[in-house]
């Protein structure tokens, strides 16, 4: 398991099918409305007083600096940071917007993808 400074959750690169999971379940995050895109509306939501972020998903080519950033301010306040090991082209497949910030609004779809991840880093180390 590789991080980045706090609390990122990084999956190791093999396991395509877990990963084919963890992007289902974030274009399912958004057909419920439980999706949030963009490193501002991220940033917003985990930073608010009433926030209902239950985690933020981050893409494997994110900027080193905007991967700091997130894991700066999901620190501060508390919010669970991974990495499944998805790119922002892949996200773009799935739910239409290229970006590679993702907050998820659902404590369930969220322990889903952290979990997802969790079982790759099994299956590769």
């Amino acid at each position: 398991m590789q991080h980045f400074g706090g609390n990122i959750r990084k999956a190791q690169t093999g396991n395509r099918g877990i990963m084919k999971k963890a992007l289902g379940t974030i274009g399912l995050c958004r057909r419920a409305g439980k999706l949030i895109f963009g490193f501002d509306a991220v940033k917003d939501e985990v930073s608010a007083v009433k926030s209902k972020a239950s985690g933020v998903v981050i893409a494997d080519d994110l900027s080193e600096k905007t991967k700091k950033e997130v894991n700066f301010i999901c620190a501060k306040h508390n919010i669970p940071v991974c990495a499944p090991g998805i790119t922002m082209d892949e996200i773009k497949g799935v739910i239409g917007k290229y970006t590679g910030i993702l907050g998820i609004l659902d404590e369930g779809l969220f322990s889903s993808i952290n979990k997802q991840t969790i079982d790759r880093q099994g299956d590769i180390e």
